[in-house]
């Protein structure tokens, strides 16, 4: 669409720069503007992996908080459009809720009205372009700092500073332009007026994706008598339904929640539209009567128009939360989720792309996402089954009884279910590694691409391990059995553990018994060395088993190491007065093996005696 429309916006600029140079002020007013809100959005997205996120998580608790934040920020930025991409980021990393998100959506389009004021009320009055010009020179000092805060208030106050000039300039175009030709002319009455100027409006706000725009131009041609009241009236209407497009693009990257909440934008701002065409006389009455009783003057056409935007869209909102729920319901019906397919990633998409705090969210919940379908396969390839792991209070118990091998192509599953996942994991951590992201919030990034990386290693592990446990697991082969039924019993342990430490709450996870877990896994294997040694002794396993079997061991334990070195990167957080006592009691690697190495001592002394 954007490719149809751009030579026929080029040749329409074309023909205005020619005919009149007021036109050109107009249109570099209007461009002015725009770029203005282009830095007020993105300095609003430097101070992202902040305070935005932080209250926009704490609006989820009701229909009424959420509606607040879509007033407030709105109303902040002057920007209905921004807020939408950020609230279907947050819905599609799921960190919001629908009805959430549909809160916020209609906070919105109330907070949108603020805009109108600010032009009517203030940007008409004065000379607002010298507001304008000191804001964008102490901006462009800001602007130039290392510090990504100050750059922002940079942006944002050059925004600001932006938006100002940019209403100068329309309204010094229109004042000059009406001198030399009259757009009154294509004044339309009734019905087909309303319905024309409504489409006329639409269009404007698809083109310029902002309705703030479009409002900011309808209200300067309003004020220099460019065009009449009752078109202005419908060109507002036409400016609510064509700023939905927005949502609608940035939804073309989200999951099917962003999609949802495209569609409830749209069908909101649809019905808001069609009950004010409707009922457009009795709203104009009472825009009339509000303004005589706030000293609005019956001739400020500019500040009506402004009264007009903010009581039709507060009533689309009065209107529309009696229908909330039937509203979730339909959208639920409308757009269903796509059949789950687990070699796909779920929360990896573009439309997260741009906050620190949903690509951290969607790059963790991708990482659990592949642990899932790791702890499946590493089960199935060791014949064993999930529930039945998770549910024993015996797993030996479990681990011996299951002698029946899991029907199971483990190279196929492994491409299907954990490569594809794991490159996309690696794929969207080089991508956001090219953004502009907080350095903590990359650090975390490449850690929990590391887990991903450890987890594919114990997935690989396993891999070596499935002929050998085919072999001597599913009939009884004496000593060898016992062997591999203790690593299959090692390994399910561990992830049971694992999963306790997910279930666990947050506040309760301690790292010291990963310490513990570290040292058994040490023990285990020496021990399992030391016992191989005596079993061969003892002519209970030959030779070639025995050779086997140790260099199963090795991917065994190396597969329990990565799977306890990816649960302590991913679940425990070192941020409070008891994390920083684990860090000091935690050991390393070489004060871990020197107590196993006396531990192992002991314990063959004690034999010995």
């Amino acid at each position: 669409m954007k490719k149809s429309l751009l030579p026929i916006i080029l040749l329409v600029l074309g023909f205005g720069f020619w005919r009149s140079s007021d036109f050109q002020e107009i249109a570099a007013g209007v461009a002015i503007f725009l770029f203005g809100m282009l830095m007020l959005e993105d300095g609003f997205k430097l101070f992202s992996g902040g305070f935005l996120e932080t209250v926009l998580e704490k609006a989820t608790g009701s229909v009424t908080k959420s509606m607040g934040f879509g007033i407030l920020t709105t109303t902040i930025m002057q920007s209905s459009s921004l807020v939408s991409v950020i609230t279907i980021s947050f819905l599609s990393a799921g960190l919001i809720s629908l009805i959430a998100g549909v809160g916020i959506i209609f906070g919105a389009n109330i907070g949108t009205t603020t805009g109108a004021w600010l032009v009517a009320g203030f940007g008409l009055k004065v000379n607002i372009a010298s507001y304008a010009l000191p804001m964008l020179a102490v901006a462009i000092v800001l602007v130039f700092q290392k510090n990504k805060y100050l750059r922002g208030a940079g942006m944002v106050l050059a925004g600001l500073g932006f938006l100002f000039l940019g209403i100068h300039h329309m309204k010094e175009g229109f004042e000059s332009f009406k001198d030399q030709f009259d757009l009154t002319r294509f004044a339309m009455t009734g019905l087909l007026g309303l319905l024309v100027y409504t489409l006329v409006g639409a269009a404007a706000t698809v083109v310029m994706q902002s309705s703030h725009a479009t409002m900011t131009l309808i209200i300067t041609a309003l004020a220099a008598g460019q065009i009449s009241y009752e078109n202005a009236l419908a060109l507002a209407i036409g400016a609510n339904i064509g700023t939905t497009i927005t949502a609608i693009i940035g939804s073309f990257t989200a999951n099917y929640q962003g999609k949802r909440l495209a569609l409830a934008h749209l069908i909101f701002n649809v019905v808001t539209a069609g009950v004010a065409l409707l009922f457009i006389r009795p709203i104009r009455q009472s825009v009339d009567y509000i303004s005589a009783g706030v000293g609005i003057p019956d001739t400020d056409f500019a500040l009506k128009l402004a009264v007009f935007h903010t009581i039709f869209n507060t009533l689309g909102v009065v209107l529309m939360l009696p229908l909330l729920n039937r509203l979730i319901e339909f959208l639920e019906r409308a757009v269903t989720p796509p059949d789950e397919d687990l070699s796909q990633p779920k929360y990896l998409s573009e439309a997260v792309d741009e906050f620190p705090k949903t690509v951290e969210t969607a790059m963790r919940r991708e990482v659990k996402h592949l642990y899932d379908n790791a702890v499946e396969l590493i089960l199935h390839g060791l014949n064993l089954h999930r529930d039945e792991v998770f549910a024993s209070k015996d797993i030996a118990a479990t681990v011996r009884s299951n002698r029946k091998s899991v029907e199971l192509d483990i190279d196929e599953r492994y491409e299907a279910r954990i490569k594809t996942l794991y490159s996309a994991i690696v794929e969207f951590a080089t991508r956001i590694g090219s953004k502009d992201m907080p350095a903590d919030v990359m650090d975390d990034i490449y850690s929990l691409r590391d887990v991903a990386g450890r987890i594919v290693r114990a997935v690989k592990a396993v891999k070596h391990l499935r002929r050998n446990v085919n072999r001597y697991t599913v009939r009884r082969h004496g000593a060898a059995t016992d062997l591999y039924d203790q690593l299959r019993t090692e390994i399910a342990r561990i992830l049971v553990e694992i999963r306790q430490l997910d279930l666990a709450d947050p506040d309760e996870r301690s790292s010291l018994w990963l310490d513990q877990e570290r040292m058994q896994v040490e023990t285990d294997e020496r021990e399992a060395n030391t016992r191989i040694e005596a079993l061969i002794r003892q002519r209970e396993l030959n030779a070639s088993v025995a050779t086997s079997f140790l260099n199963d061991s090795s991917y065994a334990y190396s597969a329990m190491r990565d799977l306890l070195g990816a649960a302590r990167a991913y679940y425990i957080e070192r941020e409070d007065a008891m994390a920083e006592v684990e860090h000091i009691l935690a050991l390393d690697d070489d004060e871990l093996m020197a107590i196993v190495r006396d531990a192992i001592k002991d314990k063959h002394k004690d034999i010995a005696q």
